[in-house]
Formats: C-alpha cells, sequence, structure tokens
C-alpha cells in the first residue's frame, strides 16, 4: 500500500496567484510594494490544514481559506478587480497531483477606502475557500 500523500500549501498558492495573473491581474502576496498600479490584487494565504480522508487517518485531502484583497485607486478600479477575481477563481484550481474542487467564494467586508497611505487607496477583502484531494 503506497504511503499517503502530504497536502502542501504552497503549490495551492502558486495555483491561486496563477490563475488571478492568468486574469490580468498584478498581484502580490503578503503585502503591496510602495509604489503599486492603480489597480492589484494582494493574496493572503493560510498555512491550511491536512483534512483526514478516512477512517485509516491518512490526511491526504487539504483544505485552505485564502484572502485576497482587490485594491484600486477609486472605487471602480477596485470593483474590477473583485469582478477578475472572481472570473478568474470561478473553476477548479490546477494543482501537480491534486484533484481541486472549485473555490468557494466567501464574500467578505464591504468596499472600504484607507487614507492612512498617500494616495489614499480603496480595498476590498474576499475570502476564498480552497480545497483538493490526492489526483
Amino acid at each position: 500500500m503506497p504511503a499517503p500523500v502530504t497536502p502542501e500549501a504552497l503549490p495551492h498558492v502558486d495555483a491561486v496567484q496563477a490563475a488571478l495573473e492568468t486574469a490580468g491581474l498584478t498581484v502580490y502576496v503578503g503585502g503591496a510594494p510602495r509604489t503599486p498600479p492603480d489597480r492589484y490584487a494582494v493574496l493572503y494565504p493560510e498555512p491550511g490544514t491536512a483534512v483526514r480522508e478516512s477512517l485509516a487517518d491518512d490526511r491526504s485531502d487539504f483544505e485552505t481559506t485564502m484572502t485576497i484583497t482587490c485594491v484600486g485607486i477609486d472605487w471602480g478600479r477596485t470593483l474590477w478587480v473583485a469582478d477578475r477575481v472572481r472570473k478568474a477563481l470561478a473553476a477548479p484550481l490546477v494543482v501537480e497531483g491534486r484533484s481541486c474542487q472549485r473555490p468557494e467564494d466567501r464574500g467578505g467586508p464591504p468596499l472600504a477606502r484607507d487614507d492612512d497611505v498617500t494616495p489614499p487607496v480603496w480595498y476590498l477583502p474576499v475570502q476564498y475557500w480552497i480545497g483538493s484531494t490526492p489526483a
């Protein structure tokens, strides 16, 4: 009997980032640069959880929540980013050796303006549940 496959977070983060970039978005992980573009997305991944797939306690299923903060210099650009994120994550992710479920949009707080940065920006964090099993 083969050893259980231990799931890893990084390939899932890479898959989300690739999906967003394929949709034409500028994506940063963990924070924005000092001089960002006029609209972009910031991916805040969590380490996720190796979930038991059977009574044998094989923890090879994986699930996590990733927050994608949509940012723009005005509210319209911010919503444009949010629309592209939703379209990019409408299909299952591609992670080598894994079978991924379609990301689940869990929403987030309402659109807000950040006046603590110069120039001010609008932002909208949206959470997505990500899950996969061994292929």
